[in-house]
């Protein structure tokens, strides 16, 4: 095996059978919907040995063009609810949350970071923007690749 291995895409209707069992065992994993590889191989149709053999190999490639990552940076007045309440926004404008942190408080602010997807977003940057700083306690809240 090369060190630099090699990345394809192939349409999935040209893919043997075997293949597309292993990702569906890998999604039944992922989903929780199979407590071990050997129920994932079992549920997919496929045996053991051929999950274990293409599980590191095969993987559903994700069109990055159409959902773009963004990363936004917030300071939070350190009060209950208002995390969740900038999160309900989100939501409602068809952002999809990927990570959240937010840091201890000092001096009543908490810093927080928040990724999401644009993929299903029905609104512009700025406007969701202009909504999140509109929520009571958010101090600010800004795109980290702007420079500002």
């Amino acid at each position: 095996m090369s060190n630099n291995p090699v990345r394809i895409i192939v349409d999935a209707d040209l893919l043997p059978e075997v293949l597309l069992k292993v990702i569906e065992a890998k999604k039944l994993l992922a989903h929780g919907k199979a407590k071990n590889s050997s129920e994932a191989a079992r549920m997919a149709g496929i045996s053991r040995s051929a999950f274990y053999k293409y599980k590191d190999g095969i993987s559903v490639y994700n069109d990055e063009s159409r959902d773009k990552i963004v990363n936004y940076y917030l300071t939070l007045m350190d009060q209950p609810g208002i995390l969740s309440n900038v999160l309900s926004i989100l939501s409602n404008y068809g952002a999809n949350v990927l990570t959240l942190n937010q840091n201890i408080p000092i001096d009543g602010v908490a810093p927080c970071t928040i990724s999401f997807t644009t993929g299903n977003l029905k609104c512009d940057g700025h406007t969701l923007r202009e909504a999140i700083r509109a929520v009571e306690g958010v101090i600010t809240c800004r795109n980290l690749k702007e420079h500002k």
